[in-house]
This record gives C-alpha cells, structure tokens and sequence, in this order.
C-alpha cells in the first residue's frame, strides 16, 4: 500500500519555518525584528477588541504571527522556469507581473503565494520572484559577460530536482520525501560568501547596476529579506531605532488610515558583508550588500476602480514631493501624501459602496433567525442595512510595483524616489515562466462573488429549513 502524502499546505509551512530559522541565524537583525513586531501586534490586539474579534471571524488570527513573504531574484528563464516548479510543490502559484524597471530596477517579478482562502489561512507563504533583464544592460561586453556567467552556474542541486519531478509524476510527496525537499529546497536560498566572479568583474557588474552584482556575482539568489506582517508599521518604525536597527525614511505605499488598504511596508539598511573574490591573483576580500530587513502591514484589496484611484493619487505625489537621497523631504513627503488621501474614502462601508474594494460577505445569525419568520428580500443592501448580511475587508495579499522598487533602491543605497517610463515586457516573462501569471484583482473578485452567493443562499435555504421544521 502506497504512503499516503501530506499536503502542499504542510510542505509549506515546513518550508516557511525552515527558511526563518536559516534567516535568523544568517541575520540576527532578523530575530531582533521579528521580537519587536510580535511586542507591537499583541499590543495592538490587546487594545482593540474589534480588531482582534475581525481578525478571528475571518479565521485569519492565527496566519499573523507565522505570515511571512520572501523574495529572490533570479538570472536566467530556465532559473525561472524551475522556480514555478519548485513553488507548485508548496502549493503556491504565480500571481501578477511587476515592471519594476518603472524605477530604474533592471527587472520584472511576479509573486508565489497560494490562492484559495483555506490554504492562505493555513500558511500566506509568498515570495517575491524577480527576473533579471541582461537586455537592460547597456553595455554589450558586459552583458554577454554575465550571461555566460549565469548559463554556467546550478542554482538548485540533484535531489531537489528529483523530488520535485517525483511530486509532478506521482501527484505528491509523503513526509519523509517533503522534509527531505525542504532541506534540498533551502539550499537555492542559503547565503554563500565566496563570489563566482573576480573583483574586477563584480566592480563592473556592480557599476552597472548594484542588483545586476548581486543577481550575477553568486552561486544562487540567497534570500534578501524575510518580511513578518505587523499590524501597526508606524509603532514599528518608531520603536525600531530602540532596538538599534535605522528603518529607511519613509514608509512606502499609502498613508497611515483608520481602514488600511494594499500594502504599506518598511525595512531597515542592507548589511554589508565580507565576502570573497577569486581570480587570476588568487583571493581577494571585499564586502557587499544585499539582504535587509523589512515589515509590511497589509490593508484591504482595492478593486481596479479603487487601484486607479490609488495609483494616481500616489503618482501625484511623487510628482511633486520626491524623497532625496538620505531621506530629504520624507517629512514633507508624508504630510502631502496624507493630504491627497483624503481622496479615497476612509470607512469599510464607504469603500464598498463606492466599489473600491472587495469584501467577503457572510449571513448573520440575526438574517437567519429573521429568515424563519418568511423569505428576506434579495437586494444585499438592504439586508447589509437591515444588519442581516455582514462583511468584512479580504486582505491584499500581493504587491505594489511602486513600493517594491522604493525598498530595492532604499537597499542599494538610498531612499531617493525616483520615476521612469515603464519598459513593461510581459510576454517575455511568461514565456521563461512557463505559464500564465494569473490576475490578481480577478482572484479577489472571484472570492467577493463567492462569499455572496455563499451567504444569500445560506439566509435563503436555511430560513425555508427552519420554516418547514417549525
């Protein structure tokens, strides 16, 4: 009798718990942050009842501690194409496209993460998963230079191949083949301190782009950061420099609101680390800076109406207030980004009636019982007004291309914003990737639908029970 084989949510949270004990070790910062946010959100739970009481309606209390995103970027499509492969073992699919190359950031990305609801709850696992664009490279010696680098490096080893070949062919793994993944998985991640390239070359590489010598230089795209969602980033921000961490200027993404939406996030400095080069003269030290620490706080998805009106409203102004190098201007930045704002409703009921964001709908027990009495009328507003269908915010759980790119130029080595012409190339992405990245405003809309139906039917059917009982 076959064994039986556990599930992609478990190979998942092995996977996440793996990585976070990698990453702290490799980071200490790391645990450092992860402490400090979990002291932030038991205090933001403790002192709003509401909060907590929303969060565990949603079944969605217990993903908060463990909820983590990471990020990579990769050098070639092959690396790309093996990387989805790699995920689907997890049970997390390609969501969205990013063309980061809208500031200055020579690649475009896509996130992993799982979809359906039940699986987020369990583990909201996503990676952050950029591809470089060599073609962005001026330079044609030393674009040709890199690609021959990366055509000749492995990034993932033997037996992670195998296992992920084992769970295509056979429709799954069983414990021992899922932790054995784990350990073979985590190596593509692992930080390794010797350079694949000489100093001379890195320097290059580095002149070119800070990224490109990082995506280039190595023997696999180590892990740059490893994100813990906090449920107050201002508090985090704040309390970080007692903790003797320096955050970046601004936090990226929408004002602080009494309904959060999207996604606001934060990080403190790159590390510089010693590393060493080998060439012709033998070993040479030198140092580099790559991986960082950041906090997200996530907020409502908006729908395409409510993106175009965050999207412009954000692009108005850093149009007009741009964030210098060493963080000038970031006060005056967030006054007028708080400003605009008050564009865009702040109160749930508000957003939804105005279609700018998407909401999970569920009957409450009092539409029930008032559905015994004789059928409910079947317009939802007015049973939300009558207090019989209730909703709540589903959260966002993917990225902004903006606020990307803001926390890769912060980490390369300032905070100056800056604004460039996209150079978006789509096919070419989801060509290397083998697949489709799926659109993420449809899944949200899928799960608004959904929960509908879901609650309409159950005031419905379970009022004609009841009536028929009685």
């Amino acid at each position: 009798m076959p064994h039986a084989f556990v599930s992609t949510d478990h190979i998942r949270s092995l996977f996440t718990e793996a990585m976070s004990q990698m990453y702290r070790t490799e980071v200490p910062q790391y645990g450092t942050l992860i402490e400090l946010v979990a002291d932030v959100n038991a205090g933001c739970l403790e002192r709003d009842p509401a909060l907590r009481e929303r969060f565990a309606s949603a079944d969605e209390l217990e993903r908060i501690d463990i909820e983590r995103h990471g990020a990579i970027r990769l050098g070639t499509a092959e690396e790309l194409f093996t990387i989805r492969r790699l995920f689907a073992v997890m049970g997390m699919q390609a969501i969205g496209y990013y063309d980061l190359s809208v500031a200055g950031v020579p690649v475009h990305s896509t996130c992993f993460r799982p979809i359906d609801e039940a699986a987020l709850n369990v583990n909201p696992f996503r990676v952050f998963t950029s591809l470089l664009r060599l073609e962005l490279i001026e330079d044609e010696s030393l674009r040709r230079e890199a690609e021959a680098i990366l055509a000749a490096r492995r990034i993932y080893t033997p037996r992670a191949i195998a296992l992920i070949e084992r769970h295509e062919q056979n429709g799954g793994l069983t414990e021992a083949e899922a932790s054995e993944f784990v350990a073979e998985a985590l190596e593509t991640f692992r930080w390794h301190g010797e350079a694949t390239v000489s100093a001379e070359t890195y320097k290059r590489l580095h002149d070119a782009h800070r990224l490109i010598a990082d995506v280039v230089s190595f023997k696999g795209p180590h892990i740059n950061h490893l994100t813990p969602r906090t449920l107050d980033i201002d508090a985090v921000q704040a309390r970080m420099p007692e903790r003797g961490i320096t955050p970046k200027a601004v936090i990226e993404g929408p004002p602080r609101r009494q309904c959060d939406i999207l996604l606001r996030q934060t990080s403190f400095k790159a590390l510089e680390e010693a590393i060493v080069f080998s060439g012709d003269e033998g070993t040479v030290q030198g140092t580099h800076t790559a991986r960082f620490g950041e906090i997200e706080q996530r907020g409502v998805a908006l729908t395409a109406k409510g993106r175009a009106l965050y999207d412009r409203l954000l692009a108005s102004v850093r149009g007009e207030v741009q964030v210098g190098a060493g963080g000038a201007k970031a006060g005056a930045y967030d006054q007028e980004l708080a400003e605009r704002f008050k564009a865009l409703p702040d109160g749930w009921d508000e957003l939804r009636k105005q279609d700018l964001a998407f909401f999970r709908y569920s009957a409450t027990p009092a539409g029930i019982a008032a559905a015994v009495a004789g059928p409910l009328p079947r317009d939802p507003e007015a049973l939300v007004a009558k207090g019989y269908l209730a909703f709540a915010p589903i959260v966002y759980e993917d990225f902004l291309p903006v606020s990307a790119a803001g926390i890769f130029q912060s980490n390369l080595g300032t905070d100056q914003q800056q604004n460039y012409a996209t150079r978006s190339n789509r096919d070419a992405f989801e060509t290397a990737l083998g697949a489709t990245a799926q659109d993420e405003l449809a899944l949200y809309a899928e799960r608004q639908a959904a929960s509908l139906e879901a609650a309409m039917e159950a005031l419905g059917v379970a009022g004609l029970q009841l009536r028929t009982l009685a």
